[in-house]
């Protein structure tokens, strides 16, 4: 994965607007961070640790699991707003598969930002890529603090 400062402070909902970008994010897909995801998340569907078994399920290689992505895109959207923004909901596709040696850079945009409510809700749509196209599309939906703690 790129080198990258975490933020140690979270975002205001009020430094947030729609159409904002969040920084891209390139990770690289190998063999360990396909089993170590799949094994983590207690996936244990022999495609995400048995190259043999992925190969005969007319796969190349391993490939990413979903939790693995959802995993991923969790850690994307948390650097970029900070430790005491709460996620309430995550909804993803999954397009092409990602295989060792890919490497997948996620994109994000905020699409929209309502402070009707007590708290600052900010939803994020989300993109994954690879050489190959679409690896996950999707949108994470989070709230954010309105004043500084």
């Amino acid at each position: 994965m790129t080198d990258r400062a975490v933020p140690r402070t979270t975002r205001r909902f009020a430094d947030v607007a729609e159409g904002e970008a969040l920084p891209e994010l390139s990770i690289d897909i190998t063999a360990s961070l396909i089993v170590a995801g799949a094994l983590a998340s207690r996936d244990f569907q022999d495609v995400h640790h048995d190259h043999a078994a992925a190969i005969a399920n007319g796969a190349k290689d391993v490939f990413m699991s979903i939790h693995t992505s959802q995993g991923l895109i969790g850690r994307y959207v948390s650097d970029w707003a900070g430790p005491e923004a709460v996620f309430r909901r995550m909804s993803i596709r999954l397009g092409v598969p990602n295989y060792p040696g890919d490497v997948m850079v996620l994109t994000g945009r905020v699409t929209s930002a309502d402070g009707s409510s007590g708290e600052g809700s900010v939803l994020v749509e989300i993109k994954g890529t690879n050489g190959r196209g679409h690896h996950v599309t999707g949108t994470v939906q989070l709230s954010l603090p309105k004043e500084s703690s």
